[in-house]
């Protein structure tokens, strides 16, 4: 229901670097996906495994699949929009359905002000309305961002659009409840607990995939099941 990066001083990097697409979906099967990116920028700390906590944090699929994987995502990111509109379908129909993985979102906000502002937004959707809500607002997030990417750094996502977006999805007294949350600036530990495994995971582009805190590097949805078999054993 996100990526995150220090290449030595350099700025996150964004869809300009991690461009997923779909090779094809035939009779509802799909064939895969390829990841385009400069995979080797990416920080070694994060070819490593590390212990997460996944506590508090929105999530698909069985609590007990045996392997966690996440997205960090920004929501002003276009290919995060491609990536939760084309590629998390594929996950969740291949991975999670199956019951082999649940799959984390978790904030990686670095474009502008919108991104921080939306993500400390959900965070306060998830708090205050529960899981299955967030993720209906977090798609009608990614739906509602502009195709246009000279819009990627305008700020768009204001306080009222964050609020009327949430109204098609939950009641007036729901969108209250987490508009106060959110004003009182409940989200930030948790916006901040994201941020903080996001730098320690080094991941260098968003959206960035992780397999039981390994971050994932291969190319293809069959790269991915394997690595998820791999980790379910415990490899």
């Amino acid at each position: 229901m996100a990526k995150n990066k220090k290449n030595n001083k350099s700025q996150p990097k964004s869809s300009s670097k991690f461009t997923f697409w779909m090779i094809g979906i035939i009779a509802a099967f799909v064939l895969g996906f390829i990841f385009i990116g400069n995979h080797s920028k990416t920080d070694d700390k994060s070819k490593t495994k590390e212990s997460i906590d996944y506590s508090n944090q929105p999530f698909l699929g069985d609590k007990s699949a045996p392997v966690s994987i996440i997205e960090f995502g920004d929501y002003k990111c276009p290919n995060c929009k491609n990536f939760n509109e084309n590629v998390i379908p594929v996950i969740e129909k291949e991975l999670v359905d199956t019951g082999k993985a649940k799959l984390y979102f978790m904030n990686y906000a670095f474009i502008n002000v919108d991104s921080t502002r939306t993500a400390k937004f959900a965070e306060s959707v998830y708090h205050e309305l529960g899981n299955e809500t967030f993720w209906k607002f977090h798609d009608l997030i990614y739906k509602k961002q502009p195709e246009d990417t000279k819009y990627e750094k305008i700020d768009l996502f204001t306080d009222k659009f964050l609020a009327d977006t949430l109204k098609e999805v939950a009641s007036d007294a729901e969108v209250n409840k987490v508009v106060k949350h959110f004003n009182d600036d409940q989200s930030k530990e948790s916006f901040n607990k994201d941020m903080d495994l996001a730098k320690k995971l080094g991941a260098t582009g968003t959206p960035a995939i992780y397999v039981n805190g390994q971050y994932f590097d291969g190319q293809t949805m069959d790269d991915l099941k394997d690595m998820v078999d791999k980790a379910a054993k415990g490899e």
